[in-house]
């Protein structure tokens, strides 16, 4: 077992990602963006599924659009390479909607899942462990699975499209996503940190509206 478990680090390290203390750092670096802007908490992914709070959608435009642009141009000059899965539209149909059932019990994704894991989300926990027996399920039925999945219509990417033009369709793509990202109206569902923040804040106004009322 424990071999195995080191394993997963040598795999991770030998398959061109660069080493495991890059990967770690980055992780770090991504759990600090993630609890900065508390698009781990429950509202914030609840309330984008009301359109009562946009900063998930915000976020993930701006970074989608960047890494595009990022990604691109670094493949391009040999700094990263693709693993581009293939489209197969049943696969697409079905996996999308057990990933919007989940995020609608959970108010997680794959990427906020673990930083809540490890802030003590007993839930989420479950739901995680959940994910891995239906992983385990769909690996050993794999036959089965693929027959529902459909077709395979190959590994298509944006750039493909557009033949002679690749550079300017990933920049306008790119360009386009930070765009609309800074356009969405900034609406914020408030949890139970930001409620306490804004209780703090006003507290602290009003004695120092108090202290100057006092002075005069």
């Amino acid at each position: 077992m424990l071999e195995d478990l080191l394993g997963i680090f040598d795999i991770a390290s030998s398959q061109g990602h660069g080493s495991v203390a890059m990967i770690f750092i980055i992780g770090i670096v991504f759990g600090g963006i993630i609890q900065y802007t508390r698009v781990d908490k429950f509202e914030k992914i609840a309330g984008f599924a009301m359109l009562k709070d946009t900063i998930v959608p915000k976020m993930l435009f701006l970074a989608v659009g960047l890494a595009s642009i990022g990604l691109y141009f670094m493949v391009e000059m040999g700094y990263a390479h693709y693993h581009v899965k293939p489209i197969m539209i049943g696969g697409l149909i079905v996996g999308g909607t057990l990933f919007g059932i989940s995020m609608a019990i959970l108010g997680k994704c794959p990427g906020t899942g673990p930083i809540s894991i490890a802030e003590g989300r007993i839930d989420v926990l479950v739901g995680a462990i959940g994910g891995l027996v239906g992983g385990a399920v769909f690996t050993m039925n794999y036959d089965f699975f693929k027959v529902i999945m459909g077709e395979n219509l190959g590994n298509t990417i944006l750039p493909d499209l557009f033949k002679g033009h690749e550079d300017l369709t990933i920049l306008l793509f790119g360009l386009g996503l930070v765009i609309v990202s800074i356009a969405i109206p900034k609406l914020e569902e408030f949890d139970e940190v930001d409620l306490e923040q804004l209780h703090e804040e006003q507290t602290h106004m009003l004695h120092k509206v108090k202290e100057s009322r006092a002075r005069h």
